[in-house]
């Protein structure tokens, strides 16, 4: 590329709530990546707050400060500015787009939830657009990394100059991007096959879990992954010991069983996914789905947002990605240029909604689980609509109605099926655990044991997320939510879209 004219400027959005340690990590891989890649297009970070605390808001200002010290330009965009910003759309706009900006009082404008931070960042990053035709706008997630292999600005800024395509995105490598809620039989799998190999090596003898075995695939670690068109090729993946010099099985085995509770706020200890290579980065394929912490737009791409945000459930991305590929088809598409998930840091596991932790150590994950349930029926609903019908057609309320009754069907079978392994794989593991006398009064017997409580807590028969997905009357409020909403999505959007004109 010959000058300076030949390159966007980049703006991208950081949505945060209450985690200034994976904030902290996020801009550093940012820093990182231009000392390594000097971009000559210019870049702009608007760090989105969502944050309850103050002295989380405080420390994500100080990161802003360090940062922008450090030569990076960063954009603190607090809470009282976003609901300015709010307020400065016409009332009868705004009325209109409460469900995707948000109508929560100044008072309380915070943990908003990711899509209404998101969509408020759009707006932003609007006012700081000076060139319309030479700017790109990326979106990640406070809790990934760009990859330092990985020169991200200059590969994307080559897509754009020679593709016509409105949306891009990228995957997410390292901890799933999906909630523990469809992790959890898989998960017991790994964790009975190391529990049984260490069982009968030799607590003091050198760690042997340090072998070359084979990376999970895409959605590995997803237990209805077959959902999705993916096929699982193995029983089980074995467990990665990640200390460093010597040390024996006794060390192994504790830091396993330390880490199992993490489970819960998303980490998988078996099944994190790796960057694999590839010669052609730049190559495009078509996409379907949108990795909310992995995408880039042009200006035109900025209409089409993350939608549904006020019903707050899980797979939004994947949802809207079914309805923007409907919508733009080929212009769509996905690069082999993923970020770096880490749901966890070494300071703390950070806020994750619908994850409480108790003072027990009990966890409580029923809020994401039953966003998860009703997720899923919201996206196959959109996947089972476009096989017989397409995006005008979607104000159709009795057809929208049929074609929801008959996934929740699909879902409920497919999650009993889940329910059911689960129990079973948790009753098994809780016995053989029983049986272990040599563990009797570790630490790592109690962890252990801990983790198959809380396991029993949220999965059981009597755990408030399963209650709730069982009961008719609780799916019935959910289904009407889902359908109004899909009812609407067009007129939203056409609101939306004069914002971007």
């Amino acid at each position: 590329m010959s000058g300076v004219t030949d390159f966007y400027r980049f703006i991208i959005s950081i949505p945060v709530a209450d985690r200034p340690p994976h904030l902290r990590n996020c801009l550093e891989s940012i820093f990182q990546l231009g000392e390594r890649y000097a971009y000559r297009g210019g870049i702009t970070i608007v760090v989105a707050e969502d944050s309850r605390e103050p002295p989380h808001i405080d420390a994500h200002k100080a990161l802003v400060a360090e940062y922008c010290a450090k030569g990076l330009d960063v954009i603190h965009f607090d809470l009282p500015e976003q609901y300015q910003v709010l307020q400065s759309i016409p009332a009868a706009q705004r009325q209109q787009l409460g469900r995707v900006l948000t109508t929560q009082p100044a008072e309380r404008f915070y943990r908003k939830g990711q899509a209404a931070n998101r969509n408020l960042s759009y707006l932003k990053m609007l006012q700081l657009t000076e060139d319309k035709e030479r700017t790109l706008y990326y979106l990640v997630d406070s809790d990934q990394l760009f990859l330092p292999e990985l020169d991200y600005f200059h590969h994307i800024n080559q897509i754009f100059q020679t593709n016509d395509i409105a949306m891009l995105t990228g995957k997410l490598v390292g901890d799933p991007p999906v909630s523990p809620a469809v992790m959890a039989a898989n998960f017991l799998d790994d964790v009975t096959a190391f529990l049984h190999e260490i069982a009968g090596l030799a607590p003091q003898s050198d760690c042997q879990f340090h072998r070359d075995t084979p990376l999970p695939g895409d959605a590995a670690y997803h237990d209805m992954a077959n959902m999705f068109g993916f096929k699982q090729q193995v029983d089980h993946f074995d467990y990665r010991c990640p200390l460093t010099g010597a040390h024996d099985h006794t060390a192994c085995l504790s830091t396993f069983a330390g880490r199992l509770q993490a489970f819960f706020f998303g980490e998988h200890l078996t099944r994190k996914t790796a960057f694999q290579p590839d010669s052609a980065v730049t190559a495009l394929a078509p996409a379907r789905t949108i990795y909310p912490g992995n995408y880039i737009v042009n200006f035109e791409g900025l209409k089409y947002i993350i939608p549904f945000g006020h019903l707050r459930l899980r797979m939004s991305g994947p949802t809207a990605g079914r309805l923007i590929q409907a919508e733009i088809g080929a212009r769509f598409v996905s690069v082999n240029l993923p970020m770096l998930h880490k749901r966890t840091t070494a300071e703390d596991e950070g806020f994750r909604p619908g994850v409480e932790q108790q003072h027990d150590a009990a966890m409580d994950i029923s809020d994401e689980f039953e966003r998860q349930f009703f997720g899923d029926l919201m996206l196959f609903s959109v996947v089972e609509w476009f096989k017989h019908y397409d995006l005008t057609q979607l104000a159709d309320s009795e057809r929208l109605q049929q074609v929801v009754d008959k996934v929740e069907a699909d879902m409920l079978a497919l999650y009993r099926a889940k329910h059911q392994a689960v129990n079973s794989r948790r009753r098994e593991l809780e016995t053989w655990v029983k049986a272990q006398q040599g563990w009797a009064g570790t630490p790592a017997l109690y962890q252990i044991t801990q983790f198959l409580r809380n396991i029993e807590l949220n999965f059981g028969d009597e755990a408030k997320a399963w209650q709730q997905i069982q009961s008719e009357s609780h799916r019935q409020g959910r289904k009407q939510q889902i359908v109004d909403a899909l009812l609407h999505y067009c007129g939203e959007r056409v609101v939306w879209d004069q914002l971007f004109r």
